[in-house]
């Protein structure tokens, strides 16, 4: 997998199993509620790595990123070629370095409003909104924590101890 960012390229190995699972278990958890409106507010665009070429960057591939419908009212036929209002990288070994030190300054020159970063080794989710140009910490949700409300999608608890449960650390 590869992405240019600031005209370097950037190459990975697929993220490894418990990344893409709790990549899929958040976005479930989204999904009804704020892409279908199957109990909740509706009114996003919810994707999974979706490959985004904005005006004036290169292709980028956020692990989870969604767009406002009142700013993107129908979904693209190909690419998406706006700037999403939210994105959330899974840190793992292999990409903590790249997401925090690349990724994360290209998406504050963006514009993007909402950042999420969920470690995977610390088993924490960071939320930051973009403010004048910069990124400013909200909040810090430990993986024990039962429900949890975080900006953009506020209107309804995330159920974050439960997105845990089922990348248990083995019993030693």
């Amino acid at each position: 997998m590869g992405e240019i960012i600031d005209g370097a390229l950037y190459t990975h190995a697929r993220p490894g199993g418990g990344h893409v699972y709790l990549g899929l278990r958040l976005f479930g958890e989204l999904d009804g509620p704020f892409q279908l409106g199957n109990p909740g507010p509706g009114g996003w665009w919810l994707m999974v790595e979706p490959g985004i070429q904005a005006e004036g960057s290169p292709e980028f591939i956020p692990d989870l990123a969604g767009w406002r419908r009142e700013r993107v009212p129908t979904l693209p036929e190909r690419q998406w070629t706006t700037v999403p209002d939210w994105v959330c990288e899974i840190l793992s070994l292999s990409t903590r370095s790249y997401d925090v030190r690349i990724k994360r300054p290209f998406y504050a020159r963006l514009g993007i409003r909402h950042l999420w970063l969920i470690d995977l080794e610390a088993r924490t989710l960071t939320v930051s909104e973009l403010r004048e140009g910069h990124w400013s910490e909200v909040a810090v949700h430990h993986e024990h924590e039962d429900l949890i409300r975080v900006p953009p999608f506020e209107d309804l608890p995330l159920r974050w101890s439960w997105l845990w449960r089922s990348l248990q650390r083995p019993m030693p």
